[in-house]
């Protein structure tokens, strides 16, 4: 074969091969590791960019805990009372319904400051999702505070204390400086 030795040309093939199907592996790991992101988490991920506060909550209508915030009238006091706050009402774990017609009940859908979107994802089942946006989801409801992108903070099990997350929303608004502060000796 033209000047060239057998044992060379089979090591060429050889090598290239390799080359080949480690590229071919290497594809099809990247892609399968990829998940189409769904529309709520799409929707809250550009929400959370806002320089003001966002305040996330996961919820669905068919949990009691979810339902005992909601007639407290707690969600709309706080929409009403923070008018530069988004409320971003994710219905998760409920089949991709969104639960509008409860929080409709409760008067947040006539809030500009609500917004209302649903996971699509099954209720029970491994099919359940686990995180949303990056965080870990274990328990509903779950209520995330943001501001300029950041995490302030994380309410991941249980039902919320307006009380406290009105004291979140303000403390989200402040600088987070201990700048002038007297520094502890070690």
């Amino acid at each position: 074969m033209l000047g060239v030795e057998p044992w060379a040309f089979r090591r060429y093939v050889s090598l290239n091969m390799r080359i080949l199907g480690f590229s071919i592996l290497a594809t099809l790991i990247a892609t399968s590791s990829l998940r189409a992101e769904p529309a709520a988490e799409q929707q809250v991920r550009e929400a959370i960019k806002s320089p003001d506060p966002t305040v996330v909550h996961l919820w669905a209508p068919w949990c009691s805990n979810c339902q005992a915030e909601l007639k407290s009238g707690g969600w709309l006091k706080m929409a009403k009372e923070n008018p530069k706050t988004k409320f971003i009402f994710v219905s998760v774990w409920n089949n991709g319904n969104d639960g509008r017609a409860m929080l409709e009940k409760f008067g947040l859908t006539n809030q500009a400051n609500v917004s209302i979107t649903a996971d699509p994802g099954p209720r029970t089942g491994d099919s359940k999702i686990k995180q949303f946006a990056g965080l870990p989801l274990s328990w509903i409801p779950t209520t995330w505070v943001y501001k300029g992108g950041a995490l302030r903070y994380a309410l991941n099990y249980g039902e919320v204390r307006f009380p406290v997350l009105e004291q979140f929303l303000a403390d989200s608004e402040s600088e987070w400086s201990h700048k002038g502060e007297p520094k502890l000796e070690e």
